[in-house]
């Protein structure tokens, strides 16, 4: 018999015409075993669940014709620290995989995030590691971990159908150090914000939690792209600090300091966040703190063009929501304050209720405004209004130990091009005896299958399923 899982949703004094209608999809994760992906509706219900063998590296993609984009975590990897991935599988709505590929081998290591793409490939962020030889020739002067090694950042697109890698960005080819003119890339860290200081932060750790010891140097936890600006965002929780980089440039471009629409290669485009990683200001200038879920706002919802992320430690015990305007001009790119640090100075909204997370962690806007938040550690998710106030509030419960989300999204009610209403049979947009009586039939053999008669999905259409459904309509 299945585990009853009980999603406890707090709604009490809640104005449904509030919310934002849509389906909210969410992975939740206890250890490294299975686990299920879910999508509810405004109410709490269960729409639909996708069951998988691998536990989650952060949060799974929802396509229009109802696919998804699933990052997991492999049994083996071969760098390990928080946000560990190695794999991502393509699924359609009956859990079906059409695709599974790897990143995990002695160069790169997947981890936390990926990003589809409106062409059907994914990227993906990924541990890239050096050697403490190969470190020190670049002029880092301090390996921080047992392992003697540093894992850099690639970012790596991966073509949907072969898996192949046919686009990638390595931080290691844009970097700078002060130490010595004997070592590449020597020069004035505060003169070129476009690049990366190779000794800011530790490269890793000989503790590292649950996993031990590690050569994690940026712990890169979330990825966006920008189709209009053909752009990609990235957030680092150990530098405390996003970065913008130019993804219309060719391999060779992205490896250098020229090219693409920026005119200047894979470069950091801008950076926000912690200025001292570039030689700027003190400690009382860095805003961000282990932040995570960064992406920008899309267009037509309000904030448009913005970033949106969730800055972990904010302040003592909170956590906050940010959205900033970031200084981009009409050319795609963005312009450095006369102090030669990035703006803005502040962020243009904010949240600051009672969340707090010490990982993981993220926000989103929706189409009317409100914004969906996660708070990791307690499985809980919750949409706000652009006043601050919780609208929808819910957490989520299996009975068996604790869980946590990683990331929850909302797709709006008009973004699938399928009808997702479990018990709609008729497919008119409400659920009624009308229903009840298609599904009867169903059960009988007098009509065809549809996807919505089987409202608890456990591929059977048969009286629990007519139950669930007069429920429904006693319920509303």
């Amino acid at each position: 018999m299945k585990l009853i899982l009980f999603i406890v949703l707090f709604a009490s004094s809640m104005l449904f015409s509030q919310v934002s209608e849509g389906y909210t999809i969410f992975t939740p994760y206890a250890d490294g075993t299975g686990t299920s992906t879910y999508l509810l509706d405004t109410e709490g219900n269960t729409i639909h669940t996708w069951s998988h063998e691998r536990a989650p590296a952060s949060m799974a993609y929802l396509f229009p014709d109802s696919t998804m984009i699933y990052p997991y975590r492999v049994e083996n990897p071969t760098m390990e620290a928080g946000g560990v991935g190695g794999g991502i599988q393509y699924l359609d709505w009956n859990g079906n995989i059409f695709w599974d590929y790897q990143i995990s081998d002695d160069i790169y290591q997947h981890h936390h995030d990926v990003e589809p793409l409106p062409n059907g490939n994914v990227l993906a962020i990924v541990w890239e590691k050096k050697t403490s030889s190969q470190a020190f020739e670049m002029g880092r002067q301090v390996i921080d971990n047992a392992l003697n090694q540093m894992w850099s950042t690639a970012i790596l697109e991966l073509d949907s159908q072969s898996g192949n890698i046919v686009w990638e960005w390595h931080l290691w080819d844009h970097l700078i150090q002060d130490i010595g003119n004997e070592y590449p890339n020597f020069g004035v860290i505060a003169e070129h914000p476009e690049l990366f200081n190779i000794n800011c932060g530790n490269a890793g750790t000989n503790a590292g939690g649950p996993q031990g010891a590690n050569g994690d140097w940026m712990h890169i936890n979330a990825i966006d792209y920008n189709a209009e600006l053909d752009q990609i965002a990235i957030s680092s929780r150990l530098q405390n600090e996003i970065f913008i980089i130019d993804h219309s440039t060719t391999i060779i471009e992205a490896a250098g300091h020229n090219g693409g629409n920026s005119g200047k290669g894979g470069d950091l485009l801008y950076r926000w966040g912690n200025p001292v990683n570039y030689n700027h200001g003190d400690e009382t200038d860095q805003i961000l703190n282990a932040q995570h879920g960064l992406n920008w706002i899309p267009e037509g919802y309000p904030g448009e063009g913005n970033l949106i992320l969730f800055n972990n430690f904010h302040s003592e015990g909170s956590s906050a929501v940010l959205e900033i305007a970031t200084p981009i001009n009409e050319n795609g790119i963005y312009n450095l304050n006369d102090n030669g640090v990035y703006g803005p100075e502040s962020w243009d909204w904010g949240y600051f209720g009672d969340i707090i997370t010490p990982m993981q962690g993220g926000a989103f806007r929706l189409p009317n405004g409100n914004t969906l938040i996660t708070q990791t550690h307690t499985a809980r998710i919750i949409e706000v209004n652009m006043s601050g106030e919780i609208l929808w509030d819910f957490s989520f419960e299996s009975g068996i130990g604790s869980h946590w989300i990683a990331r929850a999204q909302k797709y709006p009610i008009d973004y699938f091009m399928v009808s997702f209403i479990p018990g709609d049979v008729n497919n008119d947009g409400m659920i009624n005896i009308l229903d009840v009586v298609s599904t009867v039939n169903i059960v009988l053999g007098q009509a065809e299958w549809v996807d919505a008669a089987d409202y608890n999905s456990d591929g059977v259409i048969n009286v629990l399923d007519i139950v669930s459904i007069v429920n429904v309509i006693m319920a509303n």
